[in-house]
């Protein structure tokens, strides 16, 4: 039964047609593969283990999703699916029909019951580190000959949207255990890339997958990706002509210095939403941000101006709320609550609460320019002896991660890039009930308004609702926004396609990547 396509524009049906074909051979005249530097780490191969940005953007080239995002567009297209939509108008029923000619890089075909397999094993394993918060709405997955039917637990339009996310990364049954992560690091998957070499938090080397077919039509580049401790090792490696790219590791010293008029060095912004957060620590009964009180204080004296001037050299914007500029929904919920900077306001906030002042609280951070963070923050709250805040920094990204989920940190920093772009991926997963934070936030009133958004395929009449939301997280500071930036890739002048790794619609397109 082929299901009625109910489409994600307003007002109207649309049909996601088949858009792949088997990838055009381009002849590069250089094979060495492209070294791409990154700080942007790598937590697994698994994706229902990881949910960070620098594990996404490899699942995007070795794993393959129902849907994918065509470049500068936000609308889902088919890759490995012919065809996708809601088959009942209540949107909770969501049907996929799977080509019939992709297999995984071992010769396994990729089929429904591999669909079926990928999502359920992500609940099944509820990796506290994993993908699950994006699909809480998923009640049970349905596969019969090559048709794979989800059923939701409430209407949501934006399902199509989170399938097409690396999150939605299709594995092999036969690889992939049913109830435990796959530890190695060799991966079998369906997309443009395959791994041909890996060594543990150094690098990754990635060769096109002869056996791709799919939405991506074009064959790319051997790419070699090497991770760095710190932005400044990415700078180190740059300078000494190391790696070919820079993506997401210059330090905002060296990016403000790059001279546009370089004929060595192609330097590419895009239009991202790459947010960071201070996040709070609800759930340990220990911390004193557990009282609302001393969070609103918190909140009242993070001085935005001087983070994006005295540390990030003006290269990141302020943020006042939630949902970050440029994105349906934004708002300025927290500064119309708090008066920058004001610890007058600070300190009648724990006073009337009764908490004895200098609170003490940890900070958790990681290192390189996060320290340099972590250190003016903690001059902001330590004014006038209101907190007595101690460093705790990290350097390991995995280890950093788990430390924020066990909750050893009474706050922390964390920064979000988004999967699609919709206010909803900023809004359930970082302050919907079981988030990615693991700090303990729970609210009736957000996850209720967050289901009343996922009803409407127009996404501009969720406005109110998103920024009831932002107004009820601007007082319950669960998180303080602190700062947004565009993505900056810096390339040498001899490769080419270094803007498409600035894209904001959560797609690292390696496949663009050549030499001239």
């Amino acid at each position: 039964m082929k299901p009625n396509r109910l489409g994600i524009a307003a007002g109207g049906v649309a049909l996601l047609l088949i858009g792949g074909c088997q990838l055009v051979t381009v002849q590069d005249a250089r094979r060495e593969p492209i070294v791409i530097g990154t700080a942007s780490g790598l937590t697994g191969f698994d994706p229902a283990g990881a949910y960070d940005s620098g594990s996404l953007a490899v699942y995007n080239n070795v794993y393959q999703s129902l849907l994918t995002f065509d470049a500068g567009s936000p609308v889902p297209r088919p890759d490995a699916a012919k065809e996708c939509g809601f088959t009942d108008s209540a949107l909770r029923t969501y049907q996929c029909e799977l080509r019939d000619d992709i297999v995984f890089s071992n010769g396994n075909p990729v089929s429904a019951t591999a669909v079926k397999h990928s999502f359920e094993r992500i609940l099944r394993i509820r990796h506290p580190l994993g993908p699950g918060p994006l699909f809480a709405n998923l009640h049970s997955v349905g596969a019969r000959d090559s048709l794979v039917t989800f059923h939701l637990n409430t209407a949501d339009a934006t399902w199509p949207y989170k399938i097409a996310t690396a999150s939605g990364s299709i594995v092999d049954p036969a690889e992939f255990p049913f109830d435990k992560l796959r530890e190695d690091g060799n991966p079998v998957g369906s997309g443009p890339y395959a791994v041909s070499s890996y060594r543990k938090g150094k690098e990754v080397g990635l060769e096109p997958s002869p056996t791709y077919k799919g939405a991506v039509t074009r064959k790319g580049s051997p790419v070699h990706i090497r991770y760095y401790p710190t932005a400044q090792d990415v700078e180190t490696a740059w300078t000494a002509k190391a790696i070919d790219v820079a993506y997401m590791g210059l330090p905002s010293a060296a990016l403000a210095q790059i001279d546009p008029g370089d004929a060595d060095v192609r330097l590419s912004i895009g239009e991202s939403a790459y947010v960071r957060y201070l996040a709070m620590n609800l759930r340990s009964p220990r911390s004193p941000l557990t009282d609302v009180a001393a969070r609103r204080a918190v909140a009242a004296l993070v001085d935005r101006g001087r983070l994006t001037s005295e540390v990030f050299t003006h290269t990141v914007t302020p943020l006042y709320s939630l949902v970050p500029q440029g994105v349906t929904g934004h708002d300025t919920a927290f500064f119309d609550e708090y008066p920058e900077m004001d610890s007058r306001y600070a300190a009648q906030r724990l006073r009337s609460a009764g908490i004895t002042t200098p609170v003490p609280i940890t900070l958790g951070h990681q290192n390189g320019p996060a320290a340099m963070e972590a250190k003016e923050l903690k001059q902001q709250l330590e004014k006038n002896r209101l907190f007595q805040v101690e460093l705790v920094e990290e350097a390991d990204w995995s280890t950093y991660q788990k430390r924020c989920e066990r909750g050893e940190f009474d706050a922390f920093t964390t920064a979000w890039a988004p999967d699609f772009s919709d206010p909803d991926n900023f809004v359930q997963p970082l302050v919907g009930t079981g988030n990615t934070l693991h700090n303990g936030y729970t609210s009736a009133e957000v996850d209720k308004a967050i289901q009343d958004t996922q009803r409407h395929t127009d996404r501009g009449e969720t406005v109110p609702q998103f920024q009831s939301i932002q107004r009820t997280v601007a007082r319950d500071v669960p998180l303080v926004p602190l700062w947004q930036k565009k993505n900056h890739v810096v390339t040498r002048a001899t490769v080419t396609g270094g803007h498409h790794l600035a894209e904001g619609n959560g797609i690292w397109r390696l496949w663009e990547l050549r030499w001239l």
